[in-house]
């Protein structure tokens, strides 16, 4: 069985079959455990975990190499560098894992806990936000217009609106606040 730190780089980065298979053999102890540690607080079982394992191999020789070859010794060892490429492959693995969700569009709403979809609409102070807040909250609430929508029908940059979206929540935010505690209008 040959060290990890024997096998010669050059050889596994052409594809060479005989040092692929030493690769795989003394990795795989070092693959193996830092994936089961990876995914054993989230209890997948054996072959979930073995997959994950798997993942990594296909990942580091998948597109003839690539990601083997970004491997630098300058920056760290073979076992540090594998270690954290099977930990990022592990995690990859549980993302797609994950339950599919439902689009909220498709849950009915009585699902969602509205009871009445006809909420009444906040009445803003004459003069608390100044007319481009004003649209703006028109825009992404009234309309369900998205930010990059807006900037383009304002011709300014989406951060622009995000800015202005943060402002003017923050002004009504302050004024409800002062009028819960009783001391405005």
């Amino acid at each position: 069985m040959a060290e990890l730190n024997q096998i010669d780089l050059r050889a596994l980065n052409r594809g060479d079959k005989r040092t692929w298979d030493a690769f795989v053999v003394a990795a795989a102890p070092l693959i193996n455990a830092v994936v089961r540690r990876t995914l054993a607080p989230y209890r997948l079982s054996e072959d979930d975990v073995l997959d994950a394992a798997q993942d990594v191999f296909v990942r580091l020789c998948a597109q003839d190499f690539r990601l083997l070859k970004t491997y630098d010794p300058a920056r760290a060892g073979l076992p540090t560098w594998l270690s954290v490429v099977s930990r990022s492959c592990a995690i990859d693995h549980l993302r797609r894992r994950r339950q599919a969700t439902e689009p909220i569009d498709d849950v009915p709403e009585a699902f969602l806990g509205i009871e009445d979809r006809h909420v009444e609409k906040l009445r803003i102070p004459d003069g608390l936000l100044t007319a481009r807040q004003v649209l703006i909250l028109k825009y992404l609430y009234d309309e369900e217009r998205d930010v990059l929508e807006v900037a383009r029908l304002l011709s300014v940059d989406a951060q622009t609106i995000r800015s202005t979206h943060h402002k003017a929540l923050q002004r009504l935010r302050a004024h409800f606040r002062e009028e819960e505690s009783g001391g405005g209008g």
